[in-house]
Parts: C-alpha cells; structure tokens; sequence
C-alpha cells in the first residue's frame, strides 16, 4: 500500500503555522465542552429524578448513540467539506446543549425526557467531529510533522479533560448544574468561530477505478485496514490490548477505595496525576518514535504499560499507586498517538475518514465486555488478580507484535 499522494499545503512546522495552532485551540475548546457535560449532566439527572439508574441509562443510550454514528461518520467525512463539517457540528451542539438550560429554566418540572433526545444527538454529532479531526490534521500538517501535531493535540485535551470538570463542579455549585450545561454550549459557539478560521485544503479526489457503491463505499476503510501489512496487524493487537485494558480505570479506583481505604479526595489526585502522565507522554511521543522508530516505540509502550498495571497488584500505598498510573497513562498516550499517527500518514486521503471510522469500531467494539468481565474479576477475585492477568495480557500484546510487521521501524 502507499502514502497518500499529494503535496501538503502548510509549512514545514506545525510550531508556526497559524491555522493549526487556532485549530488545536478550538479542539482544547470542544473537549472543554465535552467535559463539562460528563459531569453536569448527571448531577442534573441526580437534582431532578435521584436516580443514579437513570443516570446511567442516559450515559448508556448516549454511547451507543455514538457507536452507531461511527458506523456512517467516515462516509459523511470522506464526502463533504471538512471545515463545514466541523463548524456544523459544533453549531448543531451548542444548539443542542443551549435547548437543555432553557427547558430547565422554563419548565417548573423539567422533565427529564428531552435529555434522552438531545444528549445522544450531540454523542453522535460528537463522534463525526471527531472523525472529520483526524483528516483536517492531516491537511493541516506535513506527513513528517503528524506525530508531533497529534501529541501536541493530546496534550491539550487531556488539559481540557481535567479541567473541565473542576469548572463544570464550580459553575454548578454557583448556577445549578444547567448553568454548567450553558457553558458548555458557549464553548462549542466559540469552537465553531474559530473552526471559521480556519482553511483546509481542497483532498484530492478518489481515483476513478475506486468509486463504487454505496455498501462498498461504507466498507472501504475496513477493507483498506484488513489489507494493509501494518495496519492489519496492528488493528488486532490494538483491539485485545483494549479488551485486556479498558476497565482499569474503574479497578483503579476501587482499589484505592476498597483496598486502601482512601477518601474520595485521595483518588482526585491519583486521576490527576494520570493526566500529567498523559500530557508527558503525548509531548515526549515525537521525539521517542523520531529516536527509536515505529516498531520500538510503539512495543515498548505497550510493553512497560504492562509493567506498571502488574505492578499495581503489588503496591499498597497511594503514592505507590498514583506513581505507576502516571506511568500507565502516559504510555497509553505514546502508543496511542504512535497508532493515530501512522494511520493518518499510510492511508490515502480520501479513505482517511473511513479509515477513521472504521478502526474506532473495530478498536472498542470488545472494550465495554473486556470492562465487564475486569470489574468483575476485580469484585470476585480480587484487584491483585485483575492488575496481574491485565498486566501480563499487556505484556503478551506487546510480545506477539515482535513476531508480526508492527516491528518495523518505519513501516510502509
């Protein structure tokens, strides 16, 4: 398979470049606005019905709102203007977002059916600007510059994940948790002002020989996945590391509860230190793929993330365990963006969206059982048990890569 053909349209960095940086400035804003709502929403759930099952029938309908937006997001993506695309969804959920302080504030009851309406509109809104970022990256930045474009990104958004809650909690604590919501749909308004801002270059146009139909359309990026030599590979790998991962951390926190018998401030500052580990991880990313390669950047993260889960089962101190999940979460973030990175540079540009789309399907589509069945193992057996055959599942990902052409260091 080859690169993308095409000469990039931007400068050489991304340091510099103006419209990347008011690019990277309205994603900060977009995660602000996503995090905001994680935790007002539920609070307003909480405040109008006391139900924490509703809660989670809410957050439930909302993902899987997202998951099905997946399936189509890299069609939409793949076929229209992008910068349109992105400023249409950023319009549509501060429309969205704005509706639910307004029915709160004119309804003496708020009833709490709009939100099963408007919340997972805005996931599956959510989940295309998400997809149509990956492409505009790429217009944006030069093949050479990805990586550290994307840790770059990354790092902001962590940023903006921790600490939208804590505002969220402040505005809420001041205004009611739909004065929270109100801020959050302010920062998707901005976001979309400053996506306007921003030009991305016309994509080059598909090759004739690869129109098709509408279902060979829809799966062409899973295609272009199963049959690439890096990515194939990859994918899979990707995909049981996830199923071994994605509840850890929910285990984590039990732990640190359960186990240690710590306050709930206690677990805040262990969470917190996990996002410095992801901002260290997702500025170190260039600079360790640029002196080790592909290959041994991307298995030696998985490989030392596993170190520090298995770890986990030995450690009885909180410092002990806020020191290991910094390490976690920034190999976590080196892997990640190495994956995203190769992603963006192998596939041909008018794919990419597809591509996109259909990675992140198959990517989490065993993370919501691989959670399940870890809290459950945790709850039975024990976080030792859970940390150490999540540890060692890690470990072995890492280990079958070396027998597979992830190993590579600049894959084709």
């Amino acid at each position: 398979m080859t690169v993308a053909t095409g000469k990039p349209a931007v400068p050489s960095s991304s340091r510099h470049d103006r419209r990347f940086q008011t690019f990277w400035s309205a994603q900060v804003l977009s995660v602000l606005g996503d995090s905001f709502s994680q935790l007002a929403v539920p609070l307003l759930v909480l405040d109008a019905t006391g139900s924490v099952a509703t809660a989670g029938l809410l957050t439930g309908a909302s993902g899987t709102a997202a998951v099905l937006a997946g399936l189509f997001a890299g069609v939409v993506v793949d076929r229209v203007d992008r910068r349109a695309l992105l400023v249409g969804c950023d319009v549509l959920r501060t429309l969205l977002f704005a509706a639910i302080p307004l029915v709160w504030l004119l309804a003496p009851a708020p009833p709490v059916w709009p939100l099963f309406v408007l919340l997972p509109l805005a996931a599956a809104t959510g989940m295309v600007f998400q997809v149509a970022a990956v492409t505009a990256v790429r217009s944006l930045v030069p093949a050479e510059g990805l990586t550290r474009a994307n840790g770059r990104l990354h790092a902001g958004t962590a940023l903006a994940s921790v600490a939208g809650p804590a505002l969220a909690g402040a505005v809420s604590g001041r205004f009611g948790p739909a004065g929270a919501i109100a801020v959050d749909a302010a920062s998707f308004a901005l976001s979309a002002a400053l996506l306007l801002l921003v030009r991305l270059p016309a994509r080059a146009a598909a090759p004739a020989d690869e129109r098709t139909g509408p279902w060979a359309e829809f799966l062409a990026g899973a295609r272009f996945l199963l049959r690439h030599p890096v990515l194939r590979p990859l994918t899979g790998l990707l995909t049981v590391f996830i199923l071994l991962t994605y509840g850890i951390d929910d285990v984590v926190i039990y732990h640190l509860k359960h186990d240690l018998g710590q306050p709930d401030g206690t677990v805040g500052l262990v969470l917190t230190a996990g996002a410095a580990g992801t901002v260290t991880g997702s500025l170190l990313v260039a600079r360790l793929r640029r002196r080790l390669g592909f290959g041994a950047c991307w298995i030696g993260s998985v490989a030392l993330a596993g170190v520090a889960v298995a770890a986990l089962a030995l450690t009885g101190r909180p410092t002990g365990v806020g020191a290991l999940v910094v390490v976690w979460f920034a190999c976590v973030s080196v892997g990640g963006i190495c994956s995203l990175s190769l992603r963006q540079e192998v596939t041909p540009e008018h794919l990419l969206g597809r591509v996109t789309a259909a990675f992140w399907t198959i990517h989490f589509s065993l993370g919501g059982i691989g959670a399940a069945a870890f809290t459950w193992l945790a709850q039975r057996h024990g976080t030792t048990a859970a940390f150490a055959l999540a540890g060692a599942g890690c470990l072995a990902v890492a280990l079958a890569a070396l027998f597979t052409t992830v190993r590579r260091p600049t894959p084709p």
